[in-house]
């Protein structure tokens, strides 16, 4: 299955079209045809539905894009690594995080990098701990800042200093502003927004103790600024770390910690034995450095 095909694939797949497929590819469209019929035969299953004004692709054809998407990305990134071999620091190093205080500390950690080395860029990407670390196994990532608890047993990891304290969103009229903290038997009855990530839940159980089998879970989310809007309507108590929301009272919402306190660490963390290219070295060991002064 070569890289051109996989592109023509996914180029028929974003036009929904063979015909607006060629053009953006500057082919003939029997010659694309002839491509995709060839794709087909190869791989022995039916990719596309073709019908009268656009194609749809079948379950089939949406495993293949997926899967299509992450061998040409890693494709891609294979040459820029090799391409990044010289003497000269310049490329780019993925980082994926989600929404948490301790961004504060990579945010400086990359702009002293940059001091150093300019022609480095660096490329955000912003997920759940699991999906970041899913991307790092598959080699389309480069860095993860993971919210713990997570499985390590394939990465390198720094611990970043601090932790991240959770707390209960509210809107900002709502009687439970009033206090300072908020203990599970206020929140009982409620109808609670949750981290949608499992490991999550299951400390968020352990400190609700008996009570979370009883829970209104209302919402999962992997994004406090989008559980942020449904606190804002009214639609329940979201459940979130403290760093994750760039505002506080005043934006229509409070944000009150649980007590008694529930806390969790923040990994800095990148796959085990992955061949590195210069810039990744570099950083890593910048990293190293940097964070360890953190601590002190």
């Amino acid at each position: 299955m070569e890289i051109r095909i996989l592109k023509y694939f996914l180029a028929v797949v974003r036009e929904e079209s063979i015909t607006k497929a060629a053009e953006v590819l500057h082919i003939t469209q029997p010659t694309l045809s002839r491509q995709l019929a060839q794709l087909e035969e190869e791989v022995g299953v039916k990719l596309f539905d073709r019908g009268t004004r656009k194609i749809v692709l079948t379950d089939a054809g949406m495993l293949l894009r997926r899967r299509a998407e992450e061998i040409i990305a890693l494709s891609d990134k294979t040459v820029e690594e090799l391409l990044t071999q010289e003497e000269q620091v310049q490329g780019v190093i993925s980082i994926g995080a989600g929404e948490f205080g301790a961004m504060e500390q990579i945010a400086e950690l990359c702009g002293s990098f940059r001091e150093k080395y300019p022609r480095v860029r660096f490329d955000f990407y912003t997920a759940t701990a699991d999906v970041v670390k899913e991307q790092i196994e598959h080699g389309n990532m480069d860095i993860g800042i993971l919210l713990e608890p997570v499985s390590m047993e394939k990465f390198e990891y720094i611990r970043l200093a601090g932790k991240e304290r959770w707390a209960v969103l509210m809107p900002e009229d709502d009687p439970l502003a009033r206090n300072d903290t908020i203990r599970a038997e206020q929140l009982e009855s409620l109808p609670l927004i949750l981290p949608r990530r499992l490991n999550v839940q299951g400390e968020l159980a352990n400190w609700f103790g008996k009570r979370f089998e009883h829970l209104n879970i209302a919402y999962t989310g992997n994004l406090t600024t989008n559980m942020a809007l449904l606190v804002r309507r009214g639609y329940g108590y979201a459940i979130v770390v403290e760093g994750s929301l760039p505002f506080r009272d005043g934006a229509g919402v409070a944000f009150r910690p649980l007590e008694p306190s529930l806390t969790t660490s923040v990994a800095f963390a990148w796959k085990r034995e992955q061949p590195m290219n210069m810039p990744m070295r570099k950083f890593i060991e910048h990293a190293k450095y940097f964070l360890s002064m953190n601590e002190s």
